[in-house]
C-alpha cells in the first residue's frame, strides 16, 4: 500500500481548516423518510473524507441513494453539532465524530442513535472483524453508537544507529527504556536519552500508555478518580523522571507532538513514544535528518505488560433524530466494508479492520518492525487514551498537571494529591 499520510493525533487535523465545503449530488431534496429523499453526511476535513469523497458517486449508484455531503473543519464541525443537534434537528443522519472526545457528550445527551441491533445483525458486514480496542471506544453503556473509521497506538520510535554504537538492545520494558537512555545521553552529550510531549493537556493521551502499563488507570470500577493509586503514582514518577533526567536540557513543558517530534527528527534524542500515525515524518528524508536510521518498537512492558493505547480518533454515527436511519445505516455499511477499508488503508488510512491489517496488499509499505509493533499492540491494546468523562478538556488539564510537576521536579505526590481532589468532583459533578 502507499505510505500512511495521517499525520494527527486526537484533537489536531491533518489538513488546515478549509471553507465549508458541500458536495451535492443532482436532486436537492433536504428530508423524506427511509429510504427516500437525501442522505444528509457531515464529515470532517481529513484524509479519510478525501479518499471517501472520491467514491460517493459509486455509492450513490450503487444504492440510488442521492447524497448531501457537508465538509467541515474539526472546530467548524463541533460548533456544528453543538447547536445543531442539541436542537434536535433532523437535517443530520450521519456524522463524523471523535469517539474519546465527543462520545461520551454525544451518547448522554441522546445526539447519536444505538446501532447495537445494526451492527451485530449484519453477518456479512462482520463487526466481529473490527480491533477490540477502537470498538470498546464506540460502545457506551454496552450500547454500539458508531463504528469506528481511523485507528493510532502508541509505539517506540528509537535511533537505530545510537542503540548500535551503544551495544544496546531494542527495549522490550520502561526500566531497560530508562536505562538505555540514560546510557545513550551520558555517551553522545546534546543528545537527549528520551523526548515526548510535556504539555498538561497534550502529555494526557501519550502518558496512557505509561499508566496502563504500571497497572493504573484514570477511573475505577466503581466510577471514581484513580490517579492517587500507588501504580497510577509509579507511572507519573517514571514518566516525569524519564524527561528530567533524561530528556533534552532545559525542556520545555508545553511540548505537544510537533514539538517533540522535531527534537526527534533533528537527531538531538534517542527514544521517542508516540502515535504510530505520525510515522512518516520520522522517516522521511524532506523532514527528518535522521531518516535513515529511525527503527520502531512496540510499546514497552511496565509493572502489569505492555498496554498502549490502541483508539478510533473517528468514527461514524447515526444522529438520532434522522429520518432517514436505513440509509444512513446502508452508507456506513458501504464505508466501512471490508473491500472499501482496504481501498481507504491503501491509499494511507489506517483503518479498524483485522483482516485489512492482516491483508499484505494493505501494510506492504509499511516498515516492517512498524507494522509488527501495531500488530502487536492489538490484542494488548487499551481502548481510551484519556478519562472518558464528558468535559475532556477540562479534565485533561487536571490530570495532566502531575505530568508537568513531575518534569520540573516539584512535589508529585502533593500534585497528585491535589489533582486527584479535583478530578473527583469534577467526577461527581458531572453524575449530578
Amino acid at each position: 500500500m502507499k505510505s500512511p499520510r495521517v499525520l494527527r493525533v486526537a484533537g489536531i487535523t491533518t489538513a488546515a481548516l478549509l471553507a465549508v465545503g458541500t458536495l451535492a449530488s443532482c436532486s436537492s431534496d433536504t428530508g423524506g423518510g427511509d429510504g427516500s429523499g437525501v442522505l444528509n453526511i457531515t464529515l470532517a476535513n481529513h484524509v479519510w473524507t478525501d479518499a471517501i469523497k472520491e467514491s460517493l458517486p459509486e455509492f450513490e449508484q450503487e444504492s440510488g441513494i442521492d447524497v448531501n455531503l457537508t465538509q467541515l473543519g474539526e472546530d467548524q464541525l463541533s460548533d456544528q453539532y453543538n447547536v445543531k443537534l442539541n436542537a434536535g434537528t433532523n437535517e443530520i443522519d450521519v456524522m463524523m465524530y471523535r469517539p474519546l472526545q465527543e462520545g461520551k457528550l454525544f451518547a448522554q445527551n441522546k445526539w447519536v442513535a444505538d446501532i447495537t441491533e445494526q451492527v451485530e445483525g449484519a453477518e456479512d458486514w462482520d463487526w466481529s472483524d473490527f480491533q477490540e480496542g477502537p470498538v470498546e471506544a464506540t460502545t457506551v453503556e454496552d450500547a454500539v453508537v458508531g463504528v469506528p473509521i481511523i485507528t493510532e497506538r502508541e509505539v517506540l520510535y528509537y535511533r537505530t544507529d545510537l542503540l548500535e554504537a551503544a551495544g544496546l538492545e531494542v527495549p522490550t520494558t520502561l526500566e531497560e527504556l530508562e536505562a538505555a537512555a540514560a546510557q545513550i545521553s551520558e555517551a553522545n552529550p546534546g543528545v537527549a536519552g528520551f523526548v515526548a510531549r510535556t504539555g498538561a493537556s497534550a502529555a494526557v493521551t501519550q502518558f496512557s500508555s505509561y499508566l496502563y502499563s504500571e497497572g493504573g488507570t484514570w477511573i475505577d470500577d466503581d466510577g471514581n478518580a484513580a490517579i492517587d493509586t500507588p501504580e497510577a503514582k509509579s507511572a507519573y514518577e517514571f514518566y516525569g523522571t524519564l524527561l528530567r533526567e533524561h530528556g533534552p536540557d532545559n525542556v520545555s513543558t508545553d511540548m505537544s507532538w510537533p514539538e517533540a517530534m522535531a527534537i526527534f527528527t533533528q537527531g538531538n534524542a534517542a527514544f521517542y513514544t508516540d502515535a504510530d500515525s505520525l510515522y512518516k515524518n520520522a522517516v522521511d528524508p524532506a523532514s527528518s535528518t535522521v531518516a535513515d536510521t529511525v527503527g520502531f518498537a512496540q510499546f514497552p512492558a511496565g509493572e502489569d505488560g505492555s498496554k498502549p493505547y490502541n483508539v478510533p480518533s473517528w468514527a461514524l454515527g447515526i444522529a438520532a433524530e434522522s429520518e432517514n436511519s436505513e440509509n444512513a445505516w446502508e452508507f456506513i455499511q458501504w464505508a466501512t466494508s471490508q473491500e472499501k477499508m482496504l481501498e481507504l488503508q491503501q491509499a494511507g488510512v489506517p483503518g479498524s479492520r483485522v483482516s485489512v491489517w492482516e491483508d499484505p496488499s494493505a501494510t506492504e509499505d509499511y516498515p516492517a518492525d512498524l507494522l509488527e509493533a501495531i500488530n502487536a499492540s492489538f490484542d494488548v491494546g487499551v481502548g481510551f487514551d484519556r478519562p472518558l468523562v464528558i468535559s475532556v478538556a477540562e479534565v485533561r488539564e487536571i490530570v495532566g498537571m502531575p505530568i508537568v510537576e513531575s518534569i520540573t521536579g516539584g512535589d508529585v505526590d502533593a500534585a497528585i494529591e491535589n489533582a486527584q481532589s479535583q478530578f473527583q468532583e469534577f467526577l461527581d459533578d458531572e453524575r449530578g
